[in-house]
């Protein structure tokens, strides 16, 4: 019985080693390369639309933060990133019809409507930043997605922060902890082995 014990004692101690390194690491990844205030351009994150064609919890909250951020004038652009990547409606699409009907002119929307992760989300934007000889974003997502789109962001040399959505009202504390639980995880295995090797991914600038 006593050595029973000792193995769960041990078998805990791991545990809480492993879930405080992994905080660790997670809440100390960069969410900036530059002290600006205004941005040439908002980026707006893809989240999968309802199966209705509808936003989603998420998807919504990115959005009405994009147009806030927009009307707070942080930036006079706005980037809607997201292609059909979970079912057959194009994220960006879907984004930009809310924005629109929150007030935001379609003059100064761009859909990307390629991605289909957050790699290639941050890739093809930063395309349309080029071509618009942008230099700086601020890239808005859900609180627990930021620390993954700052490790990619970090492989680029533009000027950028990132800002967090609002958690959807509907989501329970369960429901984020397990959104926070998932992405502390899978970034603690992208500092451990580094990104597969991809063409939608550049050298750390």
């Amino acid at each position: 019985m006593q050595s029973l014990r000792k193995v769960l004692i041990s078998a805990l101690v791991v545990v809480l080693v492993v879930v405080i390194g992994t905080a660790f690491v997670y809440r100390n990844i960069p969410h900036h390369n530059t002290d600006l205030t205004h941005f040439d351009t908002l980026i707006v994150l893809g989240n999968p639309a309802e199966a209705d064609g509808t936003p989603s919890p998420e998807q919504r909250e990115r959005t009405m933060e994009g147009a806030r951020e927009y009307k707070a004038g942080v930036a006079p652009h706005l980037i809607f990133t997201g292609g059909a990547a979970h079912n057959r409606f194009t994220e960006a699409d879907v984004m930009k019809t809310l924005a629109v009907a929150q007030g935001v002119p379609t003059s100064d929307i761009t859909v990307e409507d390629q991605a289909q992760n957050t790699i290639q989300n941050i890739y093809y934007s930063e395309q349309i930043m080029e071509a618009h000889h942008w230099k700086s974003a601020e890239v808005i997502s859900s609180p627990s997605h930021l620390p993954r789109a700052g490790l990619i962001l970090a492989h680029y040399s533009f000027a950028w922060r990132t800002s967090g959505a609002p958690w959807p009202p509907e989501y329970s504390t369960l429901q984020k902890m397990l959104h926070f639980a998932v992405e502390a995880e899978y970034c603690l295995r992208l500092r451990i082995f580094g990104f597969p090797a991809s063409r939608f991914l550049p050298q750390p600038a």
